[in-house]
């Protein structure tokens, strides 16, 4: 059956719904329409190999993570935010329920008087919020930072080889490099929506240290942000088969006054692949914000 899926993350109605619940009746009057893909092109319901499983035939998510030739974890797969209250947090994903990360609004939740931030960043978090974030460039059609990209409702998949993790976003058809064979970062990046990213192995850890992220990169829904004096480490480990933990580190003095640290968590997606979700077609934000004056007339 091809209808569960296809309505909930094709059509025009789903993808306003949910927006909306992001960012309530601002989503719903801003954000335009867009045709259904084409359901041949999306892969729907194709049966990922290699999935552990129970006696019961449901996916063993507690099963041993799987590893690469040289033994560390294998961290391919399809993801999506594992602390959703659209899912079960021990049930595989079909690419059904996913749903945003408690953390998608505010990065800082579970933080005593939230994060540390600079007083120069403090009214600009307070006007982002009161306005229901009138100016993220997330709702304007541009590239989601990877921290944010953990907490967001759409799938991340993991393409993992010794020597390069990649990133793909199924929304606006991100994507990201991570090289995995601890490179030196660049002494004077020039910056770039995802940064510069080199990792190496702790363990069973991969520590990845980034670097060279643009100005003003929202990371929230709030509008906190990162600056391009961030150093961002992430640590990700796969415990089992069903989940990733990445653990965030980010240090920014510009933006804040301290390092802080937030764990976030991903869950296993099977049996599903992404699907174009391009932000950009028929994109009626800027429009109806008065952003862009009217077309001229022919």
């Amino acid at each position: 059956m091809l209808g569960p899926r296809l309505s909930r993350r094709t059509s025009s109605g789903a993808r306003v719904a949910r927006r909306a619940c992001w960012l309530g009746a601002l989503a719903l009057a801003a954000l335009g329409v867009s045709a259904a893909r084409p359901v041949a092109a999306q892969w729907i319901d194709t049966q990922t190999a290699g999935v552990p499983r129970k006696a019961d035939g449901t996916v063993d998510m507690a099963a041993p993570a799987p590893r690469m030739p040289d033994g560390k974890p294998d961290f391919s797969g399809i993801w999506t935010a594992g602390d959703s209250n659209r899912q079960k947090a021990d049930v595989a994903s079909d690419g059904n329920d996913i749903g945003s990360s408690r953390y998608m609004s505010n990065l800082g939740a579970d933080m005593p008087g939230g994060l540390p931030y600079q007083p120069w960043l403090v009214p600009i978090v307070k006007e982002r919020t009161a306005n229901l974030a009138i100016d993220d460039p997330h709702i304007r059609c541009l590239p989601d930072n990877f921290l944010r990209a953990y907490g967001l409702p759409h799938l991340l998949k993991f393409v993992h080889k010794p020597d390069l993790l990649v990133v793909l976003d199924e929304m606006n058809a991100g994507y990201r490099q991570v090289f995995t064979d601890a490179r030196p970062l660049p002494d004077n990046p020039n910056p770039t929506w995802q940064g510069y990213s080199s990792a190496k192995w702790s363990g069973d850890t991969l520590v990845v240290d980034t670097i060279g992220l643009r100005d003003d990169t929202w990371i929230d829904w709030n509008g906190s942000v990162l600056t391009e004096k961030a150093k961002v480490r992430e640590e990700i480990q796969r415990p089992d088969f069903g989940h990733l933990l990445v653990k965030v580190t980010v240090d920014d003095p510009k933006a804040y006054t301290k390092p802080w640290t937030v764990t976030l968590k991903q869950r296993i997606v099977v049996n599903a692949e992404l699907i174009d979700e391009i932000c950009l077609e028929n994109e009626q934000f800027a429009k109806h914000t008065g952003a862009l004056p009217p077309a001229s007339p022919k």
